[in-house]
């Protein structure tokens, strides 16, 4: 084929899902549409996939986009005449213990919230759908009906063949040499055929590469931080009678296994993977597999010899080990790059790519089509990743974890083990000694919750009310009592100034802007449909300079919008993070305490909520800004990093009293508060009025990014609230996805939960749709949260159940 000088994007790589991206743009009408595969199309990853097409994930829209994958895969070979061999046999997941049976009913509820079919289904259920399998130990089960299996390769040669029919072309055997770039942006791509060699002038990319997605992205400077992982399964001989099995799932013995053409094949997902290409991926690699390593799979073999016996009699007619590439979090990669305007990401999948590109390349042409996402996919964009994490010592380490964390139990605030302590506070070492057990969230450490004197200082990790459920109340009520001290350091800090510093940030947030020097604006970025890009704070700190202060793990999302939309302003956008580090110090007691280490005045006339000055303390310097995620009364004091020991230890001197906190606590305290938690309770899909934050919007100060959005929801009414929730049963847990039931119906899912240790229950954030109804209204019905089969009585409030006034934070 003669390849074109110029088109509109180029894919560069031939598996599943760069013919997915391939076959949705086209289907949008892009006619420029060129695919690039260095080999064969399939060549890599996807021709040795399991083909398992399972509906239901952790959220919504991973379920929308994985319930648009088996749809599509069910009429594309009427579509192309390409047989994708498709078969709805359904899906079976036992638990062998009762913490993994719980994991299953919770996500039975979720699948009832999000209209997926299911049923729980005890031990001779199981055995009647599955004759072969020994259920002695079987606790329970869930049954998905609608799941099923594919042919991964013929999916992959459907879409591509489907992208042809509408124009798109697609080559093989030419590698992309360069990705080109002036100016910030994607200018094309340099190829190379054999001897032949030559361009295509393109405003996008798209990195479809798989295992080699990580060093084409570096060599544009773009982070994208995968690592290949050894994945081993066998095949047996033909065994007779087996027929079509629904695909099934022994996570408890990290297995899977589904019937094909008479034979049985066994999947693995172990415990410690076997990270592959340490120096890269082979450039010959095609069709290829990996040398075998039985004794690594002889562990889950000899549990599935017992698990099912015909094992024991049918021959091995394939064992076989091949990559596949995993990500430090489990979730795959989408989007525009921050790095580089218009190149474009659609990879690191972790062995779901089958089931995942086929609503991964509709999202994405939306998103190249539109300029926005068609809904939330902060899940899986590629502004997640943090440019440390392409490190490979530090992928081949988390790699190892995270391909066996796919069939691990699921615990809420499960904590990485691997590739740890990359980021840390100035005060880190001192917090360990205090009895600190720290989570890891971006890289950075962080105290979740501090262990007592002869207690362990780890997890052990339960669905009811966990080793730390003391300390965390401890820590909660001495913030709501007396004092506590977070170590905030994590919090993304952006600093923003010049000339045109104001006049950019007006244009960018929804709140007013333009305040005296060392007043704090808590205020949104929102974008054109009134979602919420951004949840932060913005200090002035002089006529043209500001302080942005956002989520830790949010910071690379925040910047990239930043710079997207600085256009002729005159400003200049600077990550400060590492500059400075941050205690909390909250609570009733706060004010006494400041005062001992300070000589300024911080009393309410000196020192009102909402403003942030510059203070003595100890032998230094911080600028204390008084405002609260906690709703108590308190100040974030930025120190510099240098001073930030010394601060510390000056506290602890001054205040015996004082408690060390950790995040677990801040959590309960801002969710009794109602306070909303970015990527949980709002995201860009949720419009601001809808959830409770029109109060940080100001219409009336001009022109801003959504603001026509805003007037559009003001005048039309709200679709939906955010209504916080406390549960009636004190015993009861809420984490995050449990069903949220109105008048004995399934409306929604739970948006974010924990435990509101002054309320006496547990809490939960939830959207209810209410659509013409009045705020009486909506509080009028009866309402309960469905945990894992069993309803909970809830109240529900649009007010903050604790402090509705927000009178403790102005004392």
């Amino acid at each position: 084929m003669e390849l074109p000088r110029q088109a509109r994007v180029v894919i560069i790589g031939g598996g599943v899902s760069g013919c997915s991206v391939a076959y949705h743009l086209a289907k949008l009408g892009w006619t420029d549409v060129v695919l690039l595969e260095r080999r064969r199309l399939t060549c890599g990853t996807t021709w040795h996939a399991a083909g398992l097409v399972g509906q239901l994930r952790g959220s919504q829209n991973m379920t929308r986009l994985a319930k648009y994958s088996a749809d599509l895969y069910a009429g594309l070979e009427a579509e192309t005449g390409v047989a994708t061999g498709l078969r709805q046999v359904g899906s079976i997941s036992v638990a062998l213990t009762a913490e993994r049976h719980e994991e299953l009913l919770r996500q039975a509820s979720l699948a009832r919230a999000f209209d997926v079919e299911v049923a729980e289904i005890g031990p001779a259920e199981v055995k009647a759908m599955y004759p072969h399998l020994e259920v002695g130990d079987v606790v329970g089960a869930v049954h998905l009906p609608g799941d099923g299996q594919c042919d991964p390769a013929n999916i992959a040669m459907a879409l591509a063949k489907g992208a042809r029919m509408r124009g798109a072309r697609i080559a093989e055997g030419v590698k992309v040499t360069a990705v080109t770039q002036a100016g910030g942006r994607v200018t094309g791509v340099d190829w190379q055929a054999g001897e032949t060699r030559g361009h295509i002038a393109a405003g996008m990319v798209v990195n479809c590469g798989g295992m080699w997605g990580r060093d084409l992205a570096a060599s544009s400077g773009v982070s994208l931080p995968l690592h290949a992982c050894e994945h081993f399964y066998l095949v047996t001989e033909p065994i007779a009678g087996l027929g079509h099995l629904p695909v099934l799932r022994v996570p408890d013995e990290c297995a899977y296994y589904k019937s094909d053409a008479g034979k049985m094949m066994l999947g693995a997902f172990e415990p410690k993977a076997k990270p592959w290409g340490m120096a890269g991926i082979p450039e010959e690699f095609e069709f290829d597999a990996l040398p075998e390593d039985f004794a690594h799979f002889e562990p889950i073999l000899e549990m599935a010899t017992a698990r099912m016996p015909m094992f024991q009699t049918a021959g091995i007619h394939t064992f076989f080990n091949g990559p596949e590439s995993f990500t430090p979090d489990d979730r795959y990669y989408l989007g525009e790059a921050p790095e580089l305007g218009g190149y474009w990401v659609a990879a690191g999948y972790n062995s779901i790519g089958i089931v995942s590109s086929g609503g991964a390349g509709m999202a994405l042409a939306q998103w190249m089509e539109d300029g926005v996402p068609p809904f939330d996919l902060w899940e899986v964009d590629i502004r997640r990743a943090q440019p440390f994490q392409r490190n490979r010592r530090y992928l081949r380490e988390r790699v190892s974890e995270t391909l066996g964390l796919l069939y691990a139990d699921h615990w809420p605030n499960r904590q990485m083990a691997t590739a740890r302590g990359v980021r840390r506070s100035p005060i880190h070492e001192h917090l360990k000694a205090r009895g600190a057990v720290f989570g890891e969230v971006a890289g950075w450490e962080r105290a979740n919750w501090f262990a007592r004197d002869g207690q362990a200082a780890e997890y052990r990790y339960c669905w009811g009310k966990p080793n730390w459920f003391e300390n965390q109340r401890a820590e909660h009520m001495a913030v709501r009592e007396g004092v506590g001290l977070f170590d905030m350091t994590s919090f993304g800090k952006i600093r923003v100034e010049g000339p045109g510093a104001l006049r950019f940030l007006q244009r960018l947030c929804a709140n007013q802007i333009d305040v005296a020097a060392g007043r704090i604006v808590y205020t949104q970025m929102l974008n054109l449909r009134g979602g919420i890009e951004s949840d932060l704070t913005v200090t002035r700190l002089s006529e043209a300079a500001f302080l942005l202060v956002v989520p830790g793990a949010t910071l690379q999302r925040d910047l990239a919008w930043l710079r997207r939309h600085l256009g002729g302003d005159l400003a200049v956008i600077t990550d400060v993070t590492a500059a400075e580090a941050v205690f909390c110090l909250m609570g009733p007691g706060s004010r006494e305490v400041l005062a001992r280490v300070s000589p300024d005045d911080l009393s309410n006339a000196a020192h009102p909520f909402g403003v942030a000055r510059e203070i003595e303390i100890g032998m230094g310097l911080a600028r204390a800004h008084r405002v609260s995620y906690v709703g108590e009364l308190g100040w974030e004091l930025y120190v510099s990093t240098d001073q930030a020991a010394h601060v510390f230890e000056a506290l602890m001197e001054a205040a015996p009293e004082l408690t060390l906190c950790g995040l677990h606590a801040l959590d309960s305290c801002r969710i009794e508060k109602g306070f909303r938690h970015f990527g949980h309770d709002i995201t860009d899909e949720d419009h601001v009025l809808e959830a409770g934050l029109g109060f940080a919007v100001r219409e009336d100060k001009g022109d801003f990014i959504g603001r026509e959005a805003v007037l559009r929801k003001r005048a039309a009414g709200l679709g939906r609230r955010l209504v916080q929730f406390l549960l009636e049963d004190p015993e009861a847990m809420l984490f995050h996805n449990e069903a949220l039931v109105r008048d004995g119906r399934i409306i929604g899912v739970v948006s974010s939960g924990n435990y509101g240790h002054a309320l006496g229950g547990a809490v939960g954030l939830g959207y209810v749709p209410c659509a013409g109804e009045s705020a009486a209204e909506v509080l009028a019905s009866a309402y309960e949260i469905e945990i894992a089969g069993r309803r909970v009585a809830a109240t529900a409030s649009l007010a903050p159940m604790y402090d509705p006034k927000a009178e403790r934070m102005r004392m």
